[in-house]
């Protein structure tokens, strides 16, 4: 299936590692130009080099930090001026979640917890608000918002609070944005495995006095499949969500987690 992509100039934030990576480099094996995005350059490098040449895109790497206004507003007009345009703005730039205990109750502060939402709630609502001029200029452009699971499942307070944030300001973009040819999904992965996975899994083997394969299979057994969805699985889902050929999918929250046990969403 051809899906359209090639040509179109893509934002990926968070773009230094995991699933941001790996979405910025699917979009890059479909021909896109891909604007690789992180708070500093330096850790842009090794993934633009590890990108560059897939599917005969440019990939040019962006510092940003998107708890930042001003920052997240250079950014886009840095991106226009080097790639003349926005077709795909793809937000998975968050504070890390799930690699260790989350905070109970009387854990949580306030600083952790709006240094959360600032980063990834605002954040995305900054990236967007920024680029929408330009996609509406053009009568067309897609929004992709990489979001999390812990939104359907508590035990993570901040995680559901700021997954459940991301999915509203997903369906009020895609309704406010529609009418200008302008779609906007949310994507929920689950656990996934990523750079990061090797040592969380060493670390749980150790605190619970296990294998590293029993805390893998404890890890996994938390979807249907019984088995880690990995970033590269998380990025064909969202370089799908990317092209013209998904324009049925609108306002919604994709689930990309292997699957929820015992839950039904309708």
């Amino acid at each position: 299936m051809d899906l359209e992509l090639k040509g179109k100039v893509a934002i990926v934030t968070g773009g230094s590692k995991g699933i941001g990576k790996a979405i910025g480099k699917e979009l890059a094996a479909e021909g896109a130009h891909v604007a690789l995005v992180s708070r500093s350059l330096g850790t842009l490098e090794p993934a633009v080099k590890d990108i560059t040449g897939a599917g005969g895109s440019r990939v040019q790497a962006f510092a940003c930090d998107t708890a930042d206004d001003k920052s997240v507003k250079a950014m886009v007009e840095a991106v226009v001026k080097a790639f003349g345009r926005v077709d795909i703005l793809v937000n998975c730039a968050a504070k890390p979640s799930g690699q260790s205990k989350p905070p109970t109750l009387a854990e949580i502060t306030t600083e952790e917890f709006w240094d959360h939402m600032n980063t990834k709630v605002m954040g995305y609502l900054r990236t967007a608000r920024e680029v929408a001029p330009h996609m509406i200029k053009q009568k067309s452009g897609r929004i992709i918002n990489v979001s999390g699971l812990g939104a359907r499942r508590t035990g993570t307070t901040i995680g559901s609070i700021r997954n459940v944030g991301v999915a509203a300001l997903t369906k009020n973009l895609a309704d406010e944005l529609g009418p200008h040819g302008i779609s906007a999904v949310c994507v929920h992965p689950g656990l996934t495995r990523t750079e990061a996975t090797a040592g969380v899994v060493a670390a749980q083997a150790k605190a619970r006095g296990i294998t590293e394969a029993e805390a893998e299979q404890r890890l996994a057994s938390t979807n249907v499949l019984k088995t880690l969805i990995t970033a590269e699985q998380i990025a064909h889902v969202c370089t799908f969500l990317a092209s013209p050929k998904s324009i049925a999918i609108n306002g919604e929250t994709v689930g990309a987690g292997g699957g929820m046990p015992d839950a039904i969403f309708y």
